[in-house]
Parts: C-alpha cells; sequence; structure tokens
C-alpha cells in the first residue's frame, strides 16, 4: 500500500489492484472565526469518533446514490477502521468542489448579506469554487471552467444536473428523520471518461439543522449509527 497524499481530514493510498483507500482522521475544519465549519481550509479541532462517524454516513449515502443509478467511486467501507475502498478518479483541474445551496447561510451570506437574510430560502442554488486552500478556494463561473479548460459546458451541466439530483436525496432523507438541509458540498471526478461522484458524504461536507439549531457531526451521527 503507498501513501499518495496525506490530505486536512483524510489520507489517500494506492492498493495493489489499483484501487485507492481512504483512511479518514478525527480532524475537522474551522472558518476565519475559529468555530467548526465544512466550508473551513484549515485544521482546528480534532474530535474522536468523528473518522468513524463520518465513515458510517458516507456508507449509507453512497449505497443510496448507488441504488439510484447515479455513478459514484464507492466500492466498500470498513467503519470500524475509518477506510473506504473507492475507484481511482482524474480529478477536473486540481479539483473543484460543487457546493448546492438550500439556505442563505455561511459564505454565501456574508458575500451577499446586502441582498438576503440569514437561513433564507434558495432553490437548489449550484456553485463551483476551486480546490486552492492558498487563494480561499475562489468561486468561478461556467464561462471561467470552460475558457480555462477545467470543465466543458455539458460536463459542467451534467455536473450541475448530478448535485442537485443527490441533494434533493440527501434532503429527503434528512427529512424523514427529522432534519433540515442547509447547504453541502461535493467533489466529482472522471472514472473511465465518465463523471462520477466522489470524495465523502458526511458531517464535514453540510450543515443540517434540527429545530433551528446546526448538529455538529457526533450529534449528528445518532440518526445513522
Amino acid at each position: 500500500m503507498k501513501l499518495l497524499t496525506r490530505g486536512k481530514t483524510k489520507d489517500v493510498y494506492e492498493l495493489e489492484d489499483g484501487r485507492y483507500l481512504l483512511q479518514l482522521k478525527d480532524d475537522a475544519t474551522v472558518g476565519e472565526d475559529g468555530k467548526l465549519d465544512p466550508g473551513g481550509n484549515v485544521v482546528g479541532a480534532s474530535i474522536e469518533g468523528l473518522a468513524r462517524a463520518s465513515l458510517r454516513m458516507s456508507r449509507y449515502y453512497f449505497e443510496k446514490i448507488n441504488a439510484a443509478g447515479i455513478f459514484t467511486h464507492y466500492v466498500s467501507c470498513d467503519p470500524e477502521a475509518a477506510t473506504m475502498t473507492v475507484r481511482p478518479a482524474a480529478l477536473f483541474g486540481q479539483g473543484l468542489e460543487v457546493i448546492c445551496r438550500l439556505k442563505a447561510v455561511g459564505s454565501f451570506r456574508r458575500r451577499y448579506g446586502d441582498y438576503c437574510s440569514e437561513g433564507q430560502d434558495l432553490d437548489f442554488l449550484v456553485e463551483i469554487s476551486l480546490k486552492d486552500d492558498g487563494r480561499g478556494d475562489p468561486m468561478i463561473t461556467q464561462e471561467a471552467l470552460e475558457m480555462l479548460g477545467i470543465l466543458s459546458l455539458p460536463e459542467y451541466e451534467e455536473l450541475k444536473a448530478l448535485t442537485k439530483r443527490i441533494t434533493a436525496i440527501i434532503r429527503d432523507d434528512l427529512a424523514e428523520k427529522g432534519l433540515a438541509l442547509y447547504d453541502l458540498k461535493f467533489e466529482f471526478g472522471r472514472i473511465g471518461g465518465q463523471v462520477a461522484l466522489i470524495d465523502e458524504i458526511s458531517a464535514g461536507c453540510m450543515r443540517v439543522f434540527k429545530d433551528g439549531v446546526w448538529l455538529q457531526a457526533l450529534e449528528l451521527d445518532k440518526y445513522f449509527a
């Protein structure tokens, strides 16, 4: 097993059969205010049990999304070891984050505060940012993605449609648990020339609320244990 990369919240290894192994960590990202933030670029906290909680939730949603006929990199996982086996995928550029917003919170609220109120309803608003910690994960438009050769127009439309479809699956499932999804972020890549959902699907990738209170990772994990 060969170590390929060490990330903020997971390490990536190459297995002998060519697949990848993701080793999740108990590390969590924080925003500029030092508070836990799924959109943060700095590791600011270590939460015991976070890796296993993230794996349980990722397995739950990847299996549900695969069952819906949506192509992903997910193969299997070992929740006790906090590892996930996946198909290797080629990134778009150096990596993109695709955000779907159902409520105006977080960085969206900070950017457009004069034009929206906290928690205002948003209709599956999709935004894309570059994975670039040094530049603060800058937002990028569809035209720039195409002109810079990162993403073709058909691929952009496919990513947008897939993002809305997957978000609806997760939103509806959480609603059945009495929870409200405010926003979430995905990563996509190419596997054999086909667009695939990659990375993880955990509390660190979304904001979920119960009766107006944001549920942190281990609180949300209680609904998936």
